[in-house]
């Protein structure tokens, strides 16, 4: 087995994706032999701020489930703002591609979507004469021009140029959904067999159906309601102030939004709420990974949302495995890839994104309770079960 060299800004005891789908690969590629260092920086996502027990010094290490973790001085910022972002992930570029000079390695596989990360992983390669692994979980950065983020620019058309040095100069490219393949095949001519499909998944021991958390419902004074959750970023990718402004046109006082998160547009969305004076949505902060499943448990539907984008139908949120993995039905707006899953495995209902009637049929349908569900536990791991996938993704890494 082979020496790996992880880069990613995010790990835990940050909570979101990339942080879980980072260690829950590394933890399982350890089980299967492989010596691993995460390469990343004191945890602060998303409000900028280290997290209690640790101090953003200069270098540090520690190991984490069998995983060595080099934690790297970085600049914190919180999850908005384009220019104190950016410095946040130079500063990790940076500091990364020192420290990663002394970590011996034989292979270097670095995360996106930034592609900071990915520029200091491409330097480590280059100057330790290593092989470079490049992992994408979304179209940096062209989703940023979706969301607005940025405006056509010299600089945007610079970062697009770096796109395609670095899909060229990777010796694999690993993604996450198929759609992203083909626009690396079609677009930027990487040839196929150069890239693998490894799309997120759960852990089944960690997210599994069980009872509604009554304390947490008489907690929230939400016993006896119809409850749509939504839980991760609140980021402007997402499209959260369609849905706070369609609650305000629900008329059945049993149906309650949940948003459980925090992210770029929280602060605009709980400013939208007091304004539109709602009185069936209720916003919590980010909770940790243990608490995530009691949120969870309590719903009658997950809300899985992005805005009405054609970049966006080759997205497979990984907050949809979770609902699958623990039995709770989806509403879905999202296009494409995402729509096929929970259609061919009949997880949910699915509407236009931000289409306004099409979300209140949804919910109407829902509340009715018209439509059947189907969580064929055995399928769903043949899909989605995240050590299956990561040994997968090792053997296509190491050959």
């Amino acid at each position: 087995m082979k020496r790996i060299l992880f880069l990613s800004d995010n790990f835990v005891p940050e909570t979101n994706a990339p942080a879980c789908r980072t260690h829950e690969h590394c933890r399982e590629w350890i089980k299967q032999g492989a010596e691993v260092t995460v390469l990343t920086c004191f945890p602060n996502f998303p409000h900028g701020k280290v997290y209690e027990g640790y101090r953003n010094k200069l270098y540090d290490v520690e190991h984490i489930d069998g995983i060595r973790v080099v934690r790297v001085w970085s600049y914190m910022a919180e999850n908005k703002g384009f220019i104190k972002r950016t410095l946040d992930f130079l500063s990790y570029m940076c500091a990364s591609f020192i420290a990663g000079l002394f970590i011996k390695t034989d292979i270097i596989i670095a995360t996106s979507p930034q592609f900071f990360t990915a520029i200091s992983g491409r330097w480590l390669a280059f100057w330790k004469r290593k092989k470079f692994v490049l992992e994408i979980r979304d179209l940096w950065p062209e989703s940023i021009k979706v969301v607005g983020a940025m405006k056509d620019n010299i600089l945007l058309r610079y970062f697009e140029f770096l796109e395609h040095r670095l899909y060229k100069v990777a010796w694999k490219i690993v993604t996450v959904t198929a759609y992203m393949k083909q626009v690396m095949v079609n677009k930027h001519h990487i040839p196929e067999d150069k890239i693998a499909v490894y799309r997120n998944g759960v852990d089944f021991d960690t997210f599994f159906p069980f009872p509604k958390d009554q304390e947490l419902l008489n907690q929230l004074q939400l016993k006896d309601k119809f409850i749509i959750g939504y839980i991760g970023t609140h980021g402007m990718a997402h499209a959260l102030d369609f849905v706070v402004r369609t609650a305000k046109k629900i008329t059945d006082n049993n149906v309650h939004f949940l948003f459980v998160g925090s992210g770029a547009a929280k602060a605009d969305l709980l400013k939208l709420s007091e304004e539109l004076h709602l009185q069936n949505v209720t916003f919590i902060d980010a909770v940790g990974k243990e608490e995530v499943k009691r949120y969870i448990s309590i719903l009658d539907m997950g809300l899985v949302n992005l805005r009405d984008s054609i970049i966006f139908e080759g997205a497979l949120p990984s907050k949809m495995n979770e609902l699958a993995a623990m039995h709770i039905p989806i509403l879905l707006g999202v296009r494409g890839e995402a729509q096929d899953f929970v259609k061919t495995n009949q997880l949910g209902l699915f509407f236009e994104p931000e289409n306004e009637a099409s979300f209140l049929d949804a919910i109407k349908r829902a509340t009715e309770k018209k439509e059947g569900f189907n969580f064929d536990q055995e399928q769903l791991k043949s899909i989605i079960e995240r050590k299956e996938i990561a040994k997968s993704m090792l053997e296509f890494v190491q050959a």
